[in-house]
């Protein structure tokens, strides 16, 4: 029955009593009501933030950061080519907890593959190991991606040293990589310490070298207690072993690849 056949059923109804109208009636205050209430029901939202594009990003790198792949990104944004977006533009990033800075936390380019011999840049003296343990992943391609860094196993509470004196630029969780510090030191250097099971720097703070920024963990996507740790000039990502005094026993393996 249409709402326009009862209503006359009501106005028939009202000749004969308004004891038969009222039922009715409050019948089809619950049809309207419900059919109201229909209309006003919305898909619940996604929990994320939003991230304003800045000089130089691409969705590729925000998606790296953020632990989103680009794909997913363009979908959720209903970008048809993830390879047009511009300065200013707000990208949803689903899951996300805050905003991250993408130029600090993604590099733009890889640097070329190290020299057989792995030296210091010119000027630079080595910096300090920032854990003692084995490295159990080095720099370069890893399957289909690229390690950005080398891993070191340690025990879970190892003490992570800052390599030179520097400033916190970034200490908080990333999808991923758990708890990281990021520390910028002079001539275009940074160094990233991730998987933490704790960070004790803020960002801001200044730190000289050797202080304790940060203790071994498994935070994030990982098989174990391990230091991921990176080495950038200009944002470029650098194999952290031609910083480093070099090791008189311990080599390189990807034998045991934690997987972050």
């Amino acid at each position: 029955m249409s709402i326009r056949q009862i209503v006359g059923e009501i106005r028939l109804a009202g000749i004969g009593g308004k004891r038969r109208a009222r039922p009715l009636l409050v019948f089809v205050l619950l049809l309207a009501g419900g059919c109201a209430s229909q209309t006003t029901i919305s898909k619940p939202r996604l929990n994320g933030v939003y991230h304003t594009v800045t000089a130089g990003e691409t969705l590729f790198r925000i998606g790296k950061a953020y632990g989103t792949s680009y794909q997913e990104l363009a979908r959720v944004n209903g970008i048809k080519d993830a390879a047009q977006i511009r300065v200013g533009q707000r990208i949803f990033i689903p899951g996300a907890t805050h905003p991250i800075p993408v130029e600090t936390i993604t590099p733009t380019e890889i640097a070329p593959a190290a020299p057989a011999s792995p030296e210091p840049p010119p000027g630079f003296e080595t910096f300090l190991w920032p854990v003692q343990g084995t490295i159990n992943s080095g720099f370069g391609p890893r399957g289909m991606s690229f390690h950005d860094g080398i891993d070191i196993a340690a025990p879970e509470g190892t003490p992570i040293k800052a390599i030179e004196d520097g400033e916190v630029i970034y200490s908080n969780q990333l999808r991923g990589y758990g708890n990281m510090v990021i520390l910028r030191h002079a001539h275009g250097i940074v160094s990233v310490y991730a998987h933490n099971e704790s960070n004790l720097v803020r960002e801001g703070q200044s730190v000289v070298r050797g202080e304790v920024v940060a203790t071994v963990g498994s935070t994030g996507r990982v098989s174990g207690p391990h230091l991921h740790f990176e080495i950038r000039k200009n944002n470029a990502a650098q194999d952290p072993l031609r910083y480093l005094p070099q090791l008189c026993c311990v080599t390189a393996s990807d034998n045991v690849s934690p997987k972050h």
